[in-house]
């Protein structure tokens, strides 16, 4: 009930929708998956149409070791528009001391809350001179030579639909040390020029 706000309409939220939600969760007992499903609940009452039924249909699949995975792997994402988690070199420390490697990435693939491409890995096209990320709070901003259609690597991970609707209430926290990580493989790989919004260049 706290996280409902005072202006929600939850008389609004389809009857299908609350019916298939409680029939997800009626057997569900673990106290931190209970929380994740409260804050879906109060979402949809929030805002009708938030979490689609295919979402609160995996949910009711995972089990709280897949939950608590999925938290760690949002602890690497950046905001841009969306959730992005940023998974450049699998095989790094950075990334395998916190649980996150090749098996882990290929679960999370084969149960639907991402798509997981080894090889090439995924970009964002098509973006104008200059863009902002934000990892937990920090803004970047990026500048590009081009003044339109510039790329950048984001790694081999992207969220599904799913994914999405769930990154935010997964209660996901940062991974020390992971920001200047990031911000090392823009600034000396990709060659990238970075400063923070108050210009004070990052590199």
């Amino acid at each position: 009930m706290p996280q409902v706000k005072d202006e929600a309409q939850p008389e609004n939220i389809e009857d299908d929708w609350i019916t298939n939600f409680f029939d997800k969760c009626r057997l569900i007992s673990d106290g931190e998956m209970q929380t994740i499903w409260s804050k879906v609940l109060a979402g949809e009452a929030n805002s009708p149409g938030t979490y689609s039924k295919p979402t609160v249909n995996l949910l009711g699949s995972l089990d709280r070791a897949d939950a608590f995975l999925f938290q760690i792997l949002c602890g690497f994402g950046w905001f841009f528009g969306n959730v992005v988690p940023i998974i450049y070199e699998v095989e790094d420390e950075i990334y395998t001391k916190h649980g996150i490697n090749f098996n882990a990435l290929k679960h999370l693939d084969e149960i639907g809350l991402l798509s997981f491409e080894s090889f090439t890995g995924f970009s964002k096209v098509h973006l104008p001179k200059k863009i902002r990320f934000t990892y937990y709070g920090k803004p970047i901003d990026i500048e590009f030579e081009n003044e339109k259609d510039n790329r950048i690597s984001i790694g081999h991970v992207l969220l599904s639909k799913t994914g999405q609707e769930l990154a935010p209430i997964c209660g996901s926290k940062p991974i020390p040390a992971f920001f200047d990580y990031v911000i090392e493989r823009w600034t000396l790989k990709d060659g990238l020029a970075i400063s923070s919004p108050l210009g004070v260049r990052a590199q």
